[in-house]
């Protein structure tokens, strides 16, 4: 075939009219463009639609044994040049055994080394590459220069030196992979000579003619699985040297073409492998669909990469691999849907490895529509100083979230970042885990919450003697759905027994609400457990196992701490909760009154001042601001004096 290659036209920088110069053994496809002084070094290959234009910039090298595959366009500025191997200045120089994959881009000036592997669009522009670098996909490599043997991953944009000295070594698997391309380049130059060649076809033909039975390609014959390949790996494994975090989406046939993909979570990993195991898991739960790896560069909050690791077909991948990700089997006794399990263990195992490892949990849940887009709500956190209590807490937030997903989230406190979500109850499901006995029961659908370790008085003496503070939270059920609990103020006691009765008394003060009774580690300043003492509708299921104490004999009930009582008040409990919450997290409170001429136009008067930051003071002189305006709107402020600005206005007041 006849190849494409012409002078350069005349212009004011080059009146040489210079040719291609190409050796013998080089095959120039004749749909590919050499334009002006292009050196074509032994046995490369060209193929078709490629641009190789030495018109503006000038000259070009291509080394020997070097293939420039579909699409490449190779071109440079008109001034600007490198110094080649040969110790002459070019425009554009590419060494001896080096690939420019489909569609790459090198524009001049720019140096590539021998050995070197240019992925698929990548860009090269006023660069030096050094031997034996590797670059992927989607690169850009501009005004800098690699030293040798560096790995570029996938959709990297390398643009300073500093970039350049967080680039990782080359490892054998990215040596593997860029000797395969190379490697079936290198079979399709052989090719493509002995197609040129009628000896070698008439051989060619001869053999066939011969053997009319092997047609050298089994019918059964398959591509792997694209999650197991050597190329994510590879591209895994410099992602993560640069200290990318990973995510990934999934998406149906129909989404697909909108690119509208939903979040399939975190994937978590020190290491490619264990990147590669929890992806493997993430595969496995939206088999069928799309799926694609995101690495982001935690610098620049950017994404560095997207990579399309899964597609309808494909298989799920059986690797063997041990991890804690989102997705396995654990069934239930009772015949039930599937929890999230790594591999094959139960969830107790898994809680205990992570808590071995000091990992913190947290718990989240969601309907079936919101499970569909990933909209997890919080349900707060799973405290416990050993599994045990961890269990008994996770538990209290199944039977909270009955007929809804839940998962389990165990979070690094060193990276701060997700070590494993575990889905722990599906609807439809009733699941209690436990430590002992590897198997699941049944959890209690009772009104109040059944601790596994005993009543709650027992649990309450445990936390005592840990030294644990305790507080109490109650919440309407609307606000319970959302978790948007208030606070109830403190619970004293020098006991079990006092804290669970004055707990009793605060229960009674809201006996349409849910309340809780929270338990504070003094040293770590975090939540050791919540306990649900309360329920709408229930007697208040706080039992003492040991001798009563009454609400009326206590010395540190509720009423008599503030010394103001919400019974004799004109003020809500709400109200008195919300200034309990206010100035417990250290805020000022306000008022302010409007008649309703101006409560419609917004224009509210201050009243007086408050001052104190006495409970007991701050509800007089609320309930004296509502005396004084009578008739009137009347709301209540809180106040950040730190950030100056207002974190609450409610109206206690209406005419």
């Amino acid at each position: 075939m006849v190849v494409r290659r012409r002078a350069a036209p005349p212009t004011p920088w080059s009146k040489d009219l210079a040719e291609p110069k190409i050796d013998e053994s080089a095959y120039v496809h004749s749909f590919s463009n050499l334009i002006g002084n292009v050196t074509v070094g032994k046995n490369v290959l060209i193929s078709p639609g490629t641009s190789i234009r030495a018109d503006e910039g000038t000259p070009f090298y291509i080394g020997a044994a070097t293939n420039i595959q579909d699409g490449v366009v190779i071109h440079g500025l008109e001034h600007g040049r490198v110094v080649g191997g040969d110790g002459q200045n070019y425009s554009v120089w590419i060494g001896d055994r080096s690939c420019i994959t489909h569609m790459a881009l090198v524009h001049g000036p720019a140096f590539v080394g021998n050995d070197c592997f240019i992925g698929f669009r990548s860009t090269v522009f006023n660069a030096r590459i050094g031997d034996g670098c590797i670059v992927m996909m989607h690169a850009l490599i501009q005004d800098v220069e690699i030293p040798p043997g560096k790995y570029v991953p996938s959709g990297a944009v390398i643009t300073n030196q500093q970039q350049v000295e967080r680039l990782s070594n080359v490892t054998e698997a990215d040596k593997a992979f860029a000797k395969h391309v190379v490697e079936v380049n290198e079979a399709l130059l052989e090719g493509y000579q002995c197609a040129s060649d009628d000896t070698c076809m008439s051989a060619h033909q001869e053999q066939l003619d011969a053997s009319p039975s092997n047609n050298g390609t089994s019918e059964n014959q398959s591509v792997g699985n694209m999650s197991l390949n050597a190329d994510i790996l590879s591209q895994l494994r410099g992602l993560t040297a640069q200290g990318c975090t990973f995510t990934a989406e999934h998406a149906n046939k129909r989404r697909f073409k909108t690119k509208s993909w939903l979040s399939a979570g975190f994937v978590e990993g020190r290491s490619a492998d264990q990147i590669m195991a929890n992806l493997n898991g993430v595969l496995a739960e939206c088999q069928g669909e799309y799926v694609q790896l995101i690495a982001v560069d935690p610098n620049t909050k950017k994404r560095a990469a997207e990579i399309i690791v899964q597609r309808p077909g494909d298989s799920a991948p059986t690797g063997s691999h041990t991890s804690f990700a989102a997705s396995s089997a654990l069934s239930t006794s009772g015949g039930g849907g599937a929890i999230a399990s790594s591999n094959g263990g139960d969830v107790a195992s898994q809680i205990a490895a992570l808590a071995s490892q000091g990992c913190t949990f947290t718990a989240e849940h969601a309907n079936a529509r919101r499970f569909k887009t990933k909209s997890w709500l919080s349900a707060g956190f799973v405290e416990g100083r050993t599994v045990d209590q961890i269990l008994g807490n996770l538990n209290s937030v199944l039977t909270q979230c009955a007929g809804e997903y839940v998962q389990l989230i165990a979070v690094d406190p060193n990276t701060k970042s997700r070590a494993a979500e575990i889905i722990v109850q599906r609807p439809g499901e009733q699941v209690a885990i436990s430590h002992s006995g590897g198997h699941n029961g049944h959890a209690s659908r009772s009104a109040s919450v059944t601790v596994p370790s005993g009543d709650v008085t027992t649990q309450v003496s445990g936390l005592v003697a840990q030294g644990c503070t305790f507080t109490a939270e109650h919440a309407s059920a609307r606000r319970f759905k959302t978790k948007s609990w208030l606070s109830a103020g403190f619970v004293e006691g020098h006991g079990a027994n006092q804290i669970v009765a004055q707990a009793q008394a605060i229960a009674a003060q809201f006996p349409k609400e849910y309340v809780q009774l929270i338990a504070v580690d003094p040293n770590s300043k975090r939540r050791a457990a919540e306990i649900i003492i309360q329920r709408p509708g229930a007697a208040t299921p706080v039992q003492s196992s040991g001798s009563s104490v009454s609400y009326a004999s206590s010395s540190n009930s509720n009423s008599a701490s503030n010394g103001y009582s919400s019974s004799s008040s004109s003020l809500s409990s709400e109200v008195v909760s919300q200034v309990r919450s206010l100035l417990m997290q250290g805020y000022k409170i306000t008022t302010e009154h409007a008649d309703k001429r101006r409560f419609r136009t917004k224009s509210w008067k201050s009243c007086s001042p408050i001052e104190s930051t006495q409970e007991s003071e701050v509800l007089r002189r609320l309930e004296a601001c509502a005396q004084d305006h009578a008739g009137e709107y009347v709301q209540m402020i809180g106040i950040d004096t730190a950030a100056k600005r207002r974190v609450l206005e409610t109206i206690i007041q209406r005419p």
